[in-house]
């Protein structure tokens, strides 16, 4: 699961720079598969402003209004010469929740559409509160049963709305497993309009239920990692004249992680037989260990150092082991990005991202933390869940919801009291992050770990995955769905996440029963007609294109048909065999222009 976007908003405005907005945003090179072109900071700023200016000149489009400023978040430049902007937006100085917007420009500037999150002028419906800060604090406090922040005024333009409200972070929160939740409540009526976690919880509170329901623990084979797999080699500095050295330097060593083997590891030489969990050739990426500590910031873990650059020893008797199986799982993660988009780390940024193992005392999840930036993984809960969640596919999912966050910001519609989170928006995230964490096991190519087409499939779980792309009703215990209807607009997250999974593997694989790998598939249609693919490298880069370019926080699965066309679009052409197979993958789930509902709830 995911934390919902209205935290990011007030982040991203207190960052941004008054010229530009793109304070510290970093653009892709022009390398071999990137999905765009670097542009000097001179020409992000031309493009801004640019976007900025036609937003305000198609107001009517656009739904920015007198009071509203915009502030850019990420500026994208096709290969193909368009211009993308995406802005989050202030109303008379306060975050609007929702109320983010790509604008669309040609090579040449001008203006070429939008995409919005909000389908309505953003007004504040009252210009005073009549809560007063502290009187919202306590609220949020008591609903999240911790400790609260300090209060800010926000307009929550969430679900046709333009209410005036508070913010409030409230941490060490006894209602989640992760400790911080975002609670926003009604400047005038008190009224609690969202209580969110903060961290992305790989499994769901339902889920949980559910194993614990039917007396199945998650208890997934390890020890693997005693055998040779991938190609590890002795642990060396790069340079063969130790003393004439300047420390740190770049060094190669070897881990043997629980989940995937023996695996090459870079790591960073910090002296004569010092080796430090940190890689320099991938923005410094590192995993510490939180000591069994709910740590809120990375400092807080404790660094995993060696005098012999060789690490864990497959086993959980070795607290580096399972720090092997992060490390690799996010160097994976950043190099399935960077190869395949051009995309530089989690935010696009050349930052590094961070992992801690060994998080927080019996936890038996994992998750994506966006105020840490880190992957953060417990040891299990020693009843249920008896191994730490350091599988790849789990990481690449996890990571991916970071790559959400940092451009659509996919939000769930509502979260229950339990943190079950429900909606289309929240289902596209979920499905994003399989088909994406599923993308990662294919660069890998880990022996010890086969791509495929599944997640979780090395969990130990009885049905033998977790989740699929192929057949999702195939997962019973989250009781995922193969076709849209209008039932899926509040279905959980995980269940619902089987509409848009099932059309990106018809996309990609077809329809009808294949094997690839070793693993068998049969891929059905709602309407019975086949559904030829045109391979998982196009299908990935359309789905790429629409969640960076077309995608905003209220996307759900008729907008996401939309998106992935308008990509298919760009990158092939309104006439090619790709666009039609878009639209034909599409209704194949049942997701048509014709069902499309007149008014979005």
């Amino acid at each position: 699961m995911r934390r919902a976007h209205i935290r990011g908003l007030a982040v991203a405005v207190a960052v941004t720079t008054a010229a530009t907005g793109l304070a510290g945003t970093a653009f892709a090179d022009s390398a071999t598969g990137a999905d765009q072109v670097s542009v000097s900071s001179s020409t992000a700023e031309s493009v801004v402003e640019a976007a900025r200016t036609a937003a305000f000149a198609h107001a009517s489009a656009t739904g920015v209004s007198q009071g509203d400023e915009l502030h850019a978040q990420d500026v994208l430049v096709d290969p193909e010469g368009a211009r993308h902007v995406r802005f989050v937006r202030t109303h008379q100085g306060m975050a609007v929740l929702g109320g983010d917007l790509v604008v669309h420009l040609t090579k040449k500037l001008s203006y070429d559409g939008v995409t919005r999150a909000a389908d309505h002028k953003v007004r504040a419906t009252a210009r005073a509160a009549k809560l007063t800060a502290g009187q919202a604090e306590a609220k949020a406090a008591s609903v999240a049963k911790g400790d609260a922040g300090s209060a800010h005024l926000v307009v929550d333009a969430r679900d046709g709305a333009s209410a005036l409200a508070y913010e409030v972070r409230v941490t060490d929160s006894s209602t989640t497993e992760a400790g911080s939740r975002t609670v926003v409540i009604d400047a005038l009526t008190g009224k609690v309009r969202s209580n969110t976690p903060d961290t992305d919880e790989f499994l769901s509170p339902q889920l949980i239920d559910t194993l614990r329901e039917r007396g199945e623990t998650l208890d997934p084979e390890t020890g693997i990692g005693s055998e040779s797999a991938g190609t590890g080699t002795p642990a060396t500095g790069l340079t063969p004249n130790s003393a004439a050295v300047r420390y740190p330097v770049r060094a190669t060593g070897t881990g043997r992680s629980l989940f995937a083997g023996k695996v090459t590891l870079t790591t960073t030489k910090t002296g004569p037989g010092k080796y430090l969990l940190k890689d320099p050739s991938r923005y410094g990426t590192e995993t510490r260990d939180a000591r069994g500590q709910e740590a809120d910031s990375f400092s807080d873990g404790k660094k995993f150092t060696s005098t012999t650059n060789k690490w864990g020893n497959g086993a959980t008797s070795s607290r580096a082991s399972a720090a092997v199986d992060a490390q690799y799982g996010v160097a994976e993660t950043l190099d399935f990005y960077k190869q395949t988009f051009g995309r530089k780390g989690i935010k696009n940024n050349g930052k590094a991202a961070r992992a801690m193992v060994h998080w927080g005392n019996k936890v038996g999840n994992a998750f994506w933390d966006s105020r840490c930036g880190c992957m953060l993984y417990g040891d299990g809960d020693g009843e249920w869940f008896n191994k730490p969640l350091v599988v790849l596919d789990v990481t690449g999912h996890e990571l991916t919801h970071g790559v959400v966050d940092a451009t659509a910001k996919l939000e769930p519609t509502r979260v229950d009291a339990r943190g079950n989170q429900y909606g289309e928006p929240g289902s596209l995230n979920e499905s994003l992050a399989d088909i994406f964490g599923s993308n990662v096991e294919f660069t890998a190519k880990n022996a010890k770990n086969p791509p495929n087409y599944l997640l979780g499939e090395k969990l130990g779980l009885d049905q033998g995955f977790l989740r699929r792309l192929d057949k999702p009703s195939l997962d019973v215990l989250e009781g995922a769905i193969d076709y849209w209807a209008p039932s899926t607009y509040d279905a959980e997250v995980h269940a619902g996440s089987g509409v848009s999974s099932h059309a990106y593997y018809l996309l990609a694989e077809g329809s009808g029963r294949k094997t690839i790998g070793s693993v068998t598939y049969n891929s059905p249609t709602y309407d019975g007609r086949s559904v030829t693919g045109i391979g998982r490298s196009k299908a990935t880069k359309i789905y790429y294109r629409a969640l960076t370019r077309y995608m905003v926080s209220t996307t759900d699965f008729h907008d996401a048909r939309v998106a992935t066309l308008k990509a298919a679009k760009a990158l092939y052409g309104l006439n090619s065999t790709e666009y039609k197979a878009v639209n034909r993958s599409w209704a194949a789930v049942n997701v048509t222009a014709a069902n499309t509902p007149a008014a979005r709830h």
